[in-house]
């Protein structure tokens, strides 16, 4: 176990730094080799616990995986597994993402209920809706999926809700089924729109790749495809926001700017300058302007960025506001940030900061991956030291985030704690 020292401040970050894979798109994809033998070679890929879980549930599944150097080699083999265990779907709730490509390619699916982040209610209800559309035989026993399915035929689906989990589900399942399958109110986030193209690049037949309505011409013969990694649009908008709250000035490089269209806006709202390049982004200045964000799906704002911009706010001064429209428990942090003096009130899914407080260090616990990078990047503005632990958190999405920071001038260490 190991936790963070930070000592803040007066430690402005700068210089130049580069983001890693995206997590979000690698998982999935990762998945979706399941369904089609043969080797696959995926590259820029994060060094990270989320991406090692995986590896090790298709290596459960039947695949022979090999890790190194950010580049991950997985064959594929023709007899795979169908069963994937508690024991270690329980650690991370993107395991879910196996369940479709399983029942399209082996017609059926065993599948522990996911774990992962304590993030509220999460249900997994359009995953399995989405499924029976396509003609699967769904049952729910001892905490176990059983799906079923002789062969998936296309169908319409229509999600009450965006999900990016149950559209990636249904888009992997679809491109083995026959006929057509039409996904309506699809999530549209950069990470569907890498799958989508990683599956296009298999042989699958997808319209409408980028908007919420995709249509899936299925039964195609797919085969082993090689992709490298998006950028990780939430590393690069932690970073952006770790140089923002110590009045830094910063150069994010191997980024995908498009992709942070209203995190950017929010920033240069504050006060900041943002100043954008084809794969690169400079930040710098000063903010002072509190501001108002309410998350929902892509294209809105992310909320797995909204804790982060909750540190930062609290030491803007004035009166901000977030809406937290996505998941129901994500301001756990909440409690931690006053540890340090931030001044934030909680009103059912709204969050009321009155910022400008000088924020002083303190010792702190991380709950989730983005709580925990919500608390490092409070620390750098922190007076004093401020400990953090349980940062394995921060490990699930983040390679090493502290060799980054330190390199841009953070007093920031990884020691153990006992």
């Amino acid at each position: 176990m190991y936790k963070f020292k930070i000592r803040g401040k007066a430690k402005k970050l700068k210089g130049i730094t580069s983001v890693s894979g995206s997590k979000n798109a690698g998982l999935p994809i990762m998945a979706a080799t399941l369904l089609a033998a043969g080797n696959y070679t995926i590259n820029n890929v994060p060094n990270i616990i989320d991406i090692r879980t995986m590896a090790e549930l298709l290596s459960i599944l039947g695949s022979k995986v090999e890790f190194k150097n950010h580049e991950l080699k997985i064959h594929t083999d023709s007899c795979i597994c169908y069963e994937a265990p508690y024991d270690l779907v329980k650690r991370m709730r993107a395991s879910i993402y196996v369940l479709g490509p399983l029942v399209a390619r082996c017609g059926k699916a065993r599948v522990s209920f996911p774990g992962g982040c304590a993030l509220g209610a999460r249900p997994i209800n359009l995953h399995l809706e989405g499924l029976q559309k396509l003609g699967t035989n769904v049952e729910i026993e001892h905490g176990y999926i059983n799906a079923e399915a002789k062969k998936l035929h296309g169908n319409e689906i229509i999600f009450e809700q965006r999900s990016v989990g149950a559209t990636a589900n249904i888009l992997m399942a679809s491109v083995l089924a026959d006929g057509t399958t039409i996904i309506r109110n699809a999530a549209c986030e950069p990470e569907i729109n890498a799958l989508a193209d990683f599956l296009i690049k298999m042989g699958a037949k997808i319209e409408g790749v980028g908007t919420d309505c995709l249509t899936v011409n299925g039964g195609q013969n797919l085969h082993p495809a090689d992709v490298s990694l998006i950028p990780d649009r939430i590393e690069t908008g932690t970073l952006l926001l770790a140089a923002a709250i110590t009045k830094g000035e910063i150069t994010v490089k191997n980024c995908c700017p498009s992709d942070l269209g209203i995190v950017l806006e929010k920033l240069r709202e504050i006060g900041f300058s943002v100043n954008v390049n084809n794969d690169s982004i400079t930040i710098s200045g000063k903010g002072k302007n509190p501001i108002e964000i309410s998350t929902n799906p892509y294209p809105a704002f992310p909320t797995d960025l909204q804790a982060p911009f909750a540190s930062l706010l609290s030491t803007i001064k004035g009166k901000s506001i977030i809406d937290e429209n996505i998941f129901s428990d994500r301001f756990m942090y909440i409690s931690e940030l006053q540890r340090l003096g931030a001044d934030i009130k909680l009103d059912k899914n709204r969050i009321v900061i009155h910022g400008g407080n000088q924020l002083t260090g303190a010792p702190l616990m991380a709950s989730d991956i983005r709580a925990a990078a919500a608390l490092v990047i409070a620390a750098l503005a922190s007076e004093g030291e401020t400990e953090i632990s349980r940062v394995y958190h921060l490990d699930r999405g983040y390679e090493r985030l502290e060799n980054k920071l330190a390199q841009l001038g953070a007093d920031i260490k990884r020691v153990e704690d006992n």
